[in-house]
């Protein structure tokens, strides 16, 4: 049995889901990206090729490997987009919550059926098809779940919404002991340099009190200035449109010491090593064409 325990975004792993590149399938038509950063790649021909891919994440779990992280994969479906295992189910505590993902995504989850399996079937959570949201909306930290999500009348219209505040107050009832703070994200089907799919496209704690943060990501001011007030401004690592685009805030934790970052993240990964930290760097870059990083592809099951 998998006996599920995530507290907080940076406990040292012990077990975690990666999603698999293997098989990923033909190029998307244009009218089928999830989200604009993979249109702008479909459109310019540079849409990230399987091969760069299974390289990509396969360093990734050399790295789980060294810090001896036990480590599941989905079942390969033939043709089909399996990388970003942080969507399609997420742990906080001991329970192990199935999101409602975008219909066309409903077979990911089939694929670490063997997984869920494992798990004591109490301990798996499913909701209505009207409550939406998605693990890279959703984080720990202390006494708080922090939850992106979008609050404009026109959420339908945006294939990039993907928690919704009945999915806010459904995590809300769910854990009454912990303060869920949610977050109005800026969205746009179009344009990636103004879209923050996820929360964690736009913030992310690392260490014990530290975070990643990119203050245009959110739609309301008072928004960024409560983490400000709550992490402090000297605790947070700022970062720029470009470097939100480049998802500079969407790493991965080890354990309060390691983070695993994009070996081109320069600028960060000299600031995360000034500040003490072990950076483990991976090529990442092909991946995140697809307007995700280290953080989408992984759902960690078990921390310390």
């Amino acid at each position: 049995m998998i006996k599920l325990n995530v507290q907080d975004e940076t406990s040292r792993l012990r077990a975690v889901v990666l999603g698999t590149a293997i098989s990923n399938g033909p190029v998307p038509k244009l009218e089928d990206a999830y989200d604009p950063k993979s249109a702008e790649y479909i459109k310019a021909g540079t849409y990230p090729k399987e091969e760069d891919m299974i390289f990509e994440m396969e360093a990734l779990n050399k790295v789980f490997e060294k810090y001896n992280v036990k480590v599941y994969r989905p079942e390969i479906i033939k043709d089909y987009n399996q990388i970003f295992s942080r969507d399609i189910a997420f742990v906080i505590e001991d329970k192990l919550i199935k999101s409602n993902i975008l219909p066309d995504r409903e077979q990911e989850i089939e694929a670490i059926q063997y997984v869920l399996n494992q798990i004591d079937s109490n301990k798996i959570i499913e909701t209505t098809e009207d409550v939406h949201f998605e693990g890279g909306d959703v984080m720990l930290w202390n006494d708080y779940i922090f939850v992106g999500t979008y609050k404009g009348d026109d959420y339908a219209n945006y294939i990039t919404a993907r928690t919704n505040m009945k999915g806010v107050n459904f995590i809300k009832e769910l854990f009454p002991h912990k303060i869920v703070k949610e977050f109005d994200l800026v969205k746009s089907n179009t344009n990636a340099k103004e879209n923050a799919l996820h929360l964690d496209c736009c913030f992310q704690p690392i260490g014990k009190n530290k975070a990643i943060i990119h203050k245009e990501g959110f739609r309301d001011v008072n928004d960024y200035n409560y983490l400000v007030n709550l992490f402090g401004n000297e605790n947070l690592f700022h970062i720029n449109k470009d470097e939100m685009y480049q998802m500079y805030s969407n790493v991965f934790s080890i354990s309060p010491e390691v983070v695993v970052s994009e070996k081109n993240f320069t600028r960060l990964n000299n600031w995360l090593r000034a500040e003490g930290f072990t950076v483990e760097e991976v090529p990442y870059a092909e991946i995140s064409k697809q307007e995700g990083l280290l953080r989408c592809t992984t759902m960690p099951l078990i921390r310390d």
